[in-house]
């Protein structure tokens, strides 16, 4: 009887040595699988920096603008007669001109210099800060064959020095027009269609996934943006 019982307690302790030892191997999976996943969470980011960086100058908007310069110019004769002001327009002294200004704008967004400044998480949440987009008036030209001018025949026409004048005119008025077309909105969406998948692919669902400017850019930004390839 007190061999049967050893034999008893032997396997018991056996049993148990077992139970301890799988329990011991589970816990120890789980923590290396929970360590794999927070390394994987991390080392992802490099990867998908060096993605996005393939992208280079991302061309993400085309528009074609037509502007109308208009200039009315007009002979006066001014001065005083008997401590009286006078301002007369003088007969046959008009000039006007109407000169219609084509030019091509492209928006694009460089990503050489993407780093992990440009990437914000908040718990399962990404933000991509997008770069300052780039704007470039790849050409502007005046449309000479639409060209309209009256000139008076006590007047000279309208020297190549003022026409330059009136096309830099016609292309400063076209820039400062560039906040109202939607040229930022339109390169904002057209980089989230390239960049989401590329997150998504890595394990982000699209609305974990957000695309945005670091501001709102005004006139004045704008005018630092401009490049030209003229």
């Amino acid at each position: 009887m007190k061999r049967i019982f050893t034999i008893l307690l032997a396997a018991v302790i056996v049993i148990i040595g077992v139970l301890m030892c799988r329990g011991t191997v589970v816990q120890e999976s789980a923590d290396s699988h929970g360590e794999t996943a927070d390394y994987h969470s991390i080392d992802t980011l490099p990867m998908l920096i060096s993605q996005v960086r393939k992208c280079s100058k991302l061309y993400t908007a085309e528009y074609r603008v037509h502007k109308i310069v208009t200039h009315d110019d007009v002979l006066r004769l001014k001065g005083s007669l008997l401590q009286r002001q006078f301002n007369i327009k003088l007969p046959l002294g008009d000039r006007k001109i109407a000169i219609p200004i084509d030019a091509k704008l492209k928006t694009y967004i460089d990503f050489s210099q993407f780093s992990e400044r440009n990437i914000e998480r908040h718990g399962d949440r990404i933000t991509i800060i997008l770069p300052d987009p780039q704007v470039t008036m790849t050409s502007s030209k005046i449309d000479q064959k639409h060209v309209k001018q009256y000139v008076a025949l006590a007047r000279a026409n309208f020297s190549d020095a003022e026409m330059s004048a009136y096309e830099q005119q016609g292309r400063n008025a076209i820039i400062e027009s560039i906040p109202s077309l939607g040229i930022f909105e339109t390169a904002q969406a057209n980089a989230a269609k390239v960049l989401v998948p590329m997150f998504t692919a890595m394990g982000y669902e699209e609305h974990q996934v957000t695309v945005a400017f670091r501001k709102h850019y005004d006139v004045a930004d704008i005018q630092n943006l401009i490049r030209s390839e003229e």
